[in-house]
């Protein structure tokens, strides 16, 4: 089996060498085994030397992207800075990803190489992943394209895709799971002391409420929600500050941040607990009552739903200051 990996123009050394290392590292490990080694792995590019991470690195690709005419599965790594820059800079692989798609090979993008490939098309009406802090630009470039907010991996019809930063590993443990076997993923995980279980990047993700949709009037009314998320806070009051219907209002704000009114209070109130477990040495009742809940069930499924972590396991995890229960 062929796995090429891309190197992007731009490219982010952190994310073009796991994959490299980590399928040259399960033919090891498939020998050890007594198998037979299964997979081809290259480095591709638009040139033969491919600088990386601004010019600190040059990678040598093994083959030009134009010379592969069929692989069975071409790696997207992400571009490094400005998502824009990387697009423009990589715009001449984008026809090549999709011929080779079209040719029957499948394609995985890791982080923000979703970008890379979500240009050519192949992602309209399917799901993807990307890293959590680039959802709100990806979802106004790419409004066909489904994203699955805090996901690590998703696979629709031989497209994957994979979350934020570290969440590369656990696709690429997936796809040596698929293409090899359990057992080569679970020794490559402990080889490189990775979590071969992890689900979701939610417990990671900063929340930010998107506001270059250009309403001024949703913009004051989230102004609103994060300077007073402690207090009651209604939707009727909330469309009473804009002097617009209830119905209106809702669909107004959906369509400007992507978040009913409902689920945006509840991040903005998540994030400021979060901040609050990490800094402070209150307990979960405290924090509870500082960002607007009275009912502990409540706040904990709430906070358990947007992070992927119970208030306990969120601090014990992430506190900066010493804490006793």
């Amino acid at each position: 089996m062929r796995i090429s990996v891309f190197v992007p123009q731009h490219g982010v050394i952190e994310a073009v060498t796991p994959p490299f290392r980590s399928f040259h590292t399960a033919n090891d490990f498939l020998t050890a085994f007594g198998k037979k080694p299964i997979f081809e792995v290259e480095y591709v590019g638009l040139n033969e030397y491919v600088p990386a991470n601004n010019g600190e690195y040059t990678i040598k690709t093994d083959r030009l992207l134009k010379d592969v005419t069929e692989t069975d599965l071409l790696i997207i790594p992400p571009t490094f800075g400005d998502t824009t820059k990387g697009i423009l800079a990589n715009a001449a692989a984008i026809p090549y990803f999709k011929k080779l798609y079209q040719n029957g090979s499948s394609l995985a993008s890791l982080c923000i190489g979703a970008f890379l490939l979500a240009e050519t098309g192949l992602l309209n009406g399917k799901k993807c992943s990307t890293h959590w802090a680039h959802i709100s630009d990806f979802r106004e470039r790419y409004p066909e394209v489904e994203v699955e907010d805090g996901a690590i991996i998703t696979e629709h019809d031989n497209i994957y895709s994979s979350g934020g930063a570290s969440s590369l590993w656990n696709l690429v443990l997936y796809l040596i799971e698929k293409f090899a076997d359990r057992e080569t993923a679970v020794m490559i995980s402990k080889y490189f002391a990775l979590d071969i279980g992890r689900d979701s990047q939610s417990q990671f993700a900063m929340f930010k409420g998107q506001r270059n949709h250009g309403d001024e009037e949703i913009q004051k009314v989230q102004d609103h929600i994060e300077k007073h998320y402690e207090d009651k806070i209604t939707v009727d009051k909330l469309a009473n500050l804009i002097n617009t219907s209830r119905r209106t209002f809702e669909r107004r704000f959906k369509d400007a941040t992507n978040n009913t009114s409902i689920e945006y209070i509840q991040r903005v109130r998540i994030e400021a607990a979060k901040k609050y477990f990490e800094a402070s040495r209150k307990n979960v009742s405290e924090i509870m009552f500082d960002v607007g809940y009275t009912d502990t069930k409540t706040f904990r499924d709430t906070f358990k739903k947007i992070t992927g972590l119970t208030p306990i396991e969120y601090r014990n995890r992430f506190a900066r200051v010493s804490y006793e229960i």
